[in-house]
């Protein structure tokens, strides 16, 4: 019986890397404590209740922590990475082989600016949006 135990624990451990929402992790440690408590030779009954009371154990420890992980407010870009994504407008037609561009950033900020596409050659007024920052030039494209 402690075969079916580590089985059912690895198959859901394998769901659980899947998954990833900490739903069948702690199934999984519940079986696997069951197999080892079945290996030492306690009967099915046993086993069961030890997977039930391991799985609920664990549940009520590990997902609570979870949670509050999850809740965690994302990390606030700042300086020039905070300016990734951003739309744009062209001021100085962009034309990464002359050498020539500058955009204004929303937010009033004016940045010397290359296409990100090195052959794209974009007007003057066209909006673009903010791909990369480098140094002190804004990579951009349409």
């Amino acid at each position: 019986m402690w075969i079916l135990w580590l089985v059912a624990a690895a198959v859901l451990g394998i769901g659980e890397m899947h998954q990833g929402g900490l739903y069948l992790l702690p199934f999984a440690l519940g079986a696997a404590l069951a197999g080892v408590v079945s290996l030492l030779g306690v009967g099915t009954l046993l086993s069961a209740i030890v997977f039930v009371l391991a799985s609920v154990i664990v549940v009520g420890t590990l997902r609570p922590v979870a949670r509050r992980h999850r809740r965690l407010p994302p990390a606030i870009r700042t300086g020039a990475a905070a300016l990734v994504g951003k739309r744009a407008t062209v001021l100085e037609r962009i034309a990464n082989d002359e050498g020539v561009g500058c955009v204004r950033i929303e937010g009033g900020e004016v940045w010397t600016a290359r296409s990100y596409d090195e052959d794209e050659v974009i007007d003057a007024g066209e909006r673009v949006e903010v791909v990369e920052i480098r140094g002190a030039t804004a990579l951009v494209m349409h």
